[in-house]
């Protein structure tokens, strides 16, 4: 069985009594960090971090808290010195290649500089981080040699401009003189269970560290800062218990939960509205209503990975 803790950057589930009186999980006060560290951190904070989570171990369940805060994985990842693949659900891609370095929405490139990481897969991604305009930031490089592997859960066909498509084996790059065309392959047309088993019967390794981002999730499933995802959360209980029982997990964390935005310093601030969407899926919504169904979908999670 996991041990659970929580990184506590934000009191978003250290409201959540069931589950805390179900698992007594370890808490991490990292509240006094958590306006720093939100949606990006820079060098002298993430290194109070590193110092925080420093004596920290794998083999553990992290809830991180608002998606915003899905860089501290990387810091985690960092805590794994054995060969291993990450896993991400996730309705973006996090892989932008402009600054900052440590933020949210750049996270996966950055940790795949790690040379443990020998190979990351992306699941649910639908965001319009992969359209045509969204794409052209990216980080392609990283789909070289099928290092990355994305599969989103449904999007239409993306074009790159004077941006080469490296051959990977999850998408079909066609060339043209000036662009290239990207057909995905999308999960909503698989058999879920077949695509889940043959992935990890690919895998270079079974070591696996898994990173959840609730916002892959239909709205009824996940109340977040983020706009609403595709997987029903059967699909991604599915998913999950075919990984846990065919790999042999390093470790888990967990963001995706809600909490208002609340950041420190002004230009941070501009950039946060600029890039939240404006339509987020627990706006307007009572506390009660996003605290008791972001914790209804934790509980299932845990008992999935730890049953």
């Amino acid at each position: 069985m996991f041990p659970v803790r929580i990184l506590n950057l934000d009191q978003s589930v250290i409201q959540q009594t069931r589950l805390i009186t179900q698992y007594h999980p370890e808490v991490i006060n990292l509240v006094g960090l958590g306006p720093e560290s939100r949606f990006w951190m820079n060098q002298a904070t993430r290194r109070v971090m590193q110092s925080r989570l420093s004596q920290s171990s794998t083999g553990r369940i992290s809830f991180l808290g608002s998606g915003d805060f899905h860089h501290l994985s990387q810091l985690l990842l960092e805590l794994c010195f054995e060969d291993f693949v990450l896993i991400v659900f996730d309705l973006h891609p996090d892989w932008d290649s402009l600054p900052p370095r440590f933020a949210c929405g750049a996270w996966v490139s950055q940790s795949l500089k790690n040379i443990n990481i020998l190979q990351a897969i992306l699941l649910g991604v639908s965001s319009e981080d992969i359209s045509t305009g969204g794409i052209q930031s990216a980080d392609l490089s990283l789909l070289e040699n099928n290092r990355l592997q994305i599969y989103p859960y449904s999007h239409q066909p993306t074009r790159t401009f004077f941006k080469p498509v490296p051959q990977n084996s999850s998408l079909a790059a066609q060339k043209s003189l000036f662009s290239w065309r990207i057909v995905w392959q999308e999960l909503k047309s698989k058999d879920l269970t077949s695509f889940t088993l043959n992935l990890v019967k690919c895998l270079p390794v079974k070591r696996v560290y898994l990173s959840i981002d609730k916002d892959c999730l239909k709205k009824e499933y996940a109340l977040t800062n983020w706009e609403e995802g595709k997987f029903s959360l059967d699909e991604l209980l599915l998913m999950l218990k075919i990984i846990k029982e065919n790999t042999e997990l390093l470790g888990v964390d967990i963001c995706g939960d809600y909490s208002p935005v609340a950041i420190r310093g002004k230009w941070k601030n501009f950039c946060s509205r600029l890039d939240h969407p404006k339509d987020f899926t627990a706006k307007g919504l009572p506390e009660s209503v996003i605290t008791a169904t972001n914790e209804s979908t934790n509980l299932k999670i845990l008992q999935v990975l730890n049953s």
